[in-house]
C-alpha cells in the first residue's frame, strides 16, 4: 500500500545546490517512488556541530512510495553514499544528508529509525520550505507553518534560492 513520506534534504559542502537538485532527480526515477511535491531551496546557517561550517542548502520532498520504512532508509542512505558523505562530526558539514521526517502517520522508535523525525518540529531548515510547499501540512497535529514559526532555528533561516512563488 502506497504511504506519503516527507524527506529533508541537506547539503553544505560541494555543490550544494546541484547535489539537491540531482537528489530529487534521482527519488524521481526510483521505480517504487513517486516525486509529488518539491519544496524552494532554503539558505540556512547550520545548527549545531563544529563553528565555522558554511551555510545549508535545504529542501524538503514530498514522496508516495511502497517501500517500507527500513527500506526507505537503505536508499536515503545509498543516496548518500552516491554524494560522497561521510558520517565523522555529529550535525558537521556533509555533501549530502537525507532525512525520512515523515512516513504517513507512522510512529516508530528503533535505534536506527525514530518517526517522526524526533527533531523536525523544532527545526525552521525543515519546517519552513516545507510550510511553503505545503501550508496544510501537519507534523503532530500541528500544521508545520505555526511550528516554523516557533522553531528556535528560525533566525537562521536567511532566504532562498529562488522566491518562493506567492499564493
Amino acid at each position: 500500500m502506497p504511504v506519503t513520506s516527507v524527506l529533508a534534504l541537506g547539503s553544505n559542502l560541494g555543490a550544494s545546490a546541484d547535489t539537491l537538485s540531482r537528489t530529487v532527480a534521482l527519488l524521481g526515477e526510483h521505480e517504487r517512488i513517486t516525486v509529488e511535491a518539491v519544496s524552494p531551496v532554503a539558505v540556512t546557517a547550520p545548527v549545531g556541530g563544529p563553528e565555522g561550517q558554511p551555510d545549508y542548502l535545504n529542501q524538503v520532498v514530498r514522496i508516495v512510495t511502497d517501500l517500507r520504512p527500513f527500506a526507505l532508509l537503505r536508499y536515503c542512505q545509498e543516496l548518500e553514499a552516491a554524494f560522497e558523505r561521510i558520517r565523522e562530526v555529529r550535525w558537521g558539514p556533509r555533501t549530502l544528508d537525507v532525512d525520512i521526517v515523515a512516513y504517513g502517520q507512522l510512529r516508530m522508535d528503533e535505534p536506527d529509525l525514530v518517526l517522526p523525525h524526533p527533531r523536525a518540529a523544532e527545526r525552521a531548515f525543515v519546517l519552513a520550505p516545507w510550510a511553503l510547499m505545503d501550508p496544510e501540512a501537519t507534523l503532530g497535529g500541528v500544521p508545520v507553518a505555526v511550528l516554523a514559526q516557533r522553531a528556535p532555528d528560525l533566525d537562521g533561516l536567511r532566504g532562498y534560492l529562488e522566491p518562493p512563488a506567492e499564493g
